[in-house]
């Protein structure tokens, strides 16, 4: 059953990414309905609409672990990653451990993706070091369809002095699933992004228990070390803004920076004018969906560990944007 289903979807990918000269249709692959990637994706799908001649939509899936390869092999146009996970898909490590995708090419930085560890409220519990006198407490884990949130748990769990087999363990198969698990009172603890619909929802539904909060990684020097080890690409920040759900007080989190990807198959016209349009109307996408504010357009080319598609290095190029210029002679 689940071969014929990832055949058929295979297959309806592969009609729709014949690209804008046959079915006339570019798809952004996103994570469910309810996480910022699909909000991401519907967002630059509008703004091309409105502003070009291009022709596009947001393909909403479980989650990248299933549509990164698919990019790759040039069955569904564009998708959004973290730099971990891109980093893993790329080299075929980690998540993608044997399984390299050397024909992902980079677009650009959307914005700075934040996200982090997250109870109950009333758990009473504030920071990931807490954790150690509630061993015990049920822990989203699986996440078949995006299995890099399980490395993220672990990794700030393990940072602490804590292990994930601590903790009794609720599978499930999606980001979004296991952000909804909070809400429908079947986890204790789970990884939810910071602003995301599904998060909003949790939020809605634990109303009677005071909702979820973040609760602060371990910022000791040592547990900072440890954990950027185990997710280079990531680092701790302290989030501010407490009008964001569950930024009860200021609290450490992560941040990663959330990217555009391609195939190396794709036409180089298309993602070039792709680059120049979210470049020139970060007002527009902003009005769309707010997570857009943290677009730092001149720092849209700065990235690391694969190559840029040629489309994209030429618009940066005349925009006079940084790249990161070690990549350049893989294009």
């Amino acid at each position: 059953m689940m071969k014929r289903h990832i055949m058929a979807v295979g297959a309806a990918f592969a009609i729709i990414a014949a690209g804008p000269t046959n079915a006339q249709v570019l798809t952004f692959a996103t994570n469910a309905q309810g996480s910022l990637a699909y909000l991401a994706g519907v967002a630059i799908s509008k703004l091309l609409e409105s502003k070009t001649d291009l022709k596009a939509r947001a393909q909403p899936m479980g989650g990248s672990t299933t549509y990164i390869p698919m990019i790759a092999r040039g069955e569904a146009n564009f998708g959004f990653t973290n730099a971990q996970e891109l980093l893993y898909a790329y080299d075929g490590t980690g998540t993608f451990e044997g399984k390299p995708n050397k024909d992902l090419r980079y677009v650009g930085m959307v914005f700075p993706l934040r996200a982090g560890i997250a109870v109950v409220s009333d758990l009473g519990i504030k920071s990931v070091p807490e954790l150690r006198q509630h061993k015990g407490l049920r822990v989203t884990s699986g996440y078949t369809d995006l299995t890099i949130i399980e490395t993220y748990l672990k990794s700030g769990l393990s940072a602490a002095g804590l292990s994930f087999e601590d903790f009794k363990h609720v599978p499930v198969s999606g980001f979004v699933k296991g952000m909804l698990a909070i809400g429908e009172g079947k986890t204790d603890i789970t990884w939810i992004s910071m602003g995301s619909g599904a998060g909003r929802k949790a939020m809605a539904q634990l109303k009677s228990r005071g909702g979820w909060r973040y609760i602060n990684f371990d910022t000791s020097p040592e547990a900072k070390a440890k954990f950027r080890k185990m997710v280079p690409a990531g680092e701790i920040v302290l989030e501010k803004n407490t009008k964001m759900p569950g930024i009860v007080e200021p609290t450490y989190i992560m941040q990663l920076r959330y990217m555009l990807v391609t195939s190396a198959k794709a036409d180089a016209d298309v993602v070039y004018k792709i680059v120049k349009t979210i470049a020139a109307n970060k007002p527009e996408l902003v009005k769309s969906f707010a997570a857009f504010r943290g677009l730092k357009v001149e720092d849209m080319g700065v990235q690391g560990g694969m190559p840029y598609h040629p489309g994209a290095l030429k618009a940066y190029k005349e925009l006079g944007f940084t790249v990161g210029s070690e990549m350049i002679s893989g294009t």
